[in-house]
């Protein structure tokens, strides 16, 4: 029985991020979810692979621009992707989005979340005017790990989450 697999492909050029607006040879458009990477195999616009491999997993910003161990420097776009537009009492709606942990980008008169008919539904009975629309989706970083997070580090400042004060619900 003969073997008739590939060979496996040699180790891709390693990235080093080095900033936006940086000079590039070369562009990669990613959605929102797949701009987030710690370590995985790219191809870039122009039909070049490489691989990202970064200390921890985190979000590549639009306009950021790579360094590839090679020379050459590949600039990240964000892909338009289905979004809703969303217009009215924009400090209620947001505070709804937020409880949710739902990634939102706020500009001046609306507020744009990623398509979902669920949220939609729930912004139109809290009175928003609520539209589709197509264009990349750069949200808000957050507020303690400056974009996407998963925990609730505390870096040096870490404490305890247990009650420090004695307290009773009788009369």
């Amino acid at each position: 029985m003969s073997d008739t697999t590939e060979p496996l492909p040699t180790a891709l050029p390693g990235v080093t991020a080095i900033g936006p607006g940086a000079a590039h040879d070369d562009t990669i458009t990613l959605d929102y979810d797949a701009r987030f990477v710690r370590r995985k195999r790219l191809v870039s616009d122009g039909g070049r692979a490489f691989l990202i491999d970064l200390p921890q997993a985190r979000a590549l910003a639009d306009g950021e621009v790579l360094s590839l161990s090679d020379g050459s420097a590949v600039a990240v776009c964000a892909a338009p992707e289905p979004l809703l537009e969303v217009r009215g009492d924009l400090p209620r709606l947001a505070w709804h989005i937020g409880n949710r942990h739902t990634p939102c980008r706020i500009e001046d008169g609306r507020l744009l979340i990623r398509a979902d008919p669920v949220l939609a539904d729930m912004l139109a009975r809290l009175g928003a005017s609520v539209a589709p629309l197509e264009a990349p989706f750069v949200p808000e970083g957050g507020a303690y790990g400056h974009g996407r997070t998963f925990g609730h580090a505390h870096g040096p400042a870490d404490h305890a989450h247990t009650q420090t004060r004695d307290h009773d619900h009788d009369g």
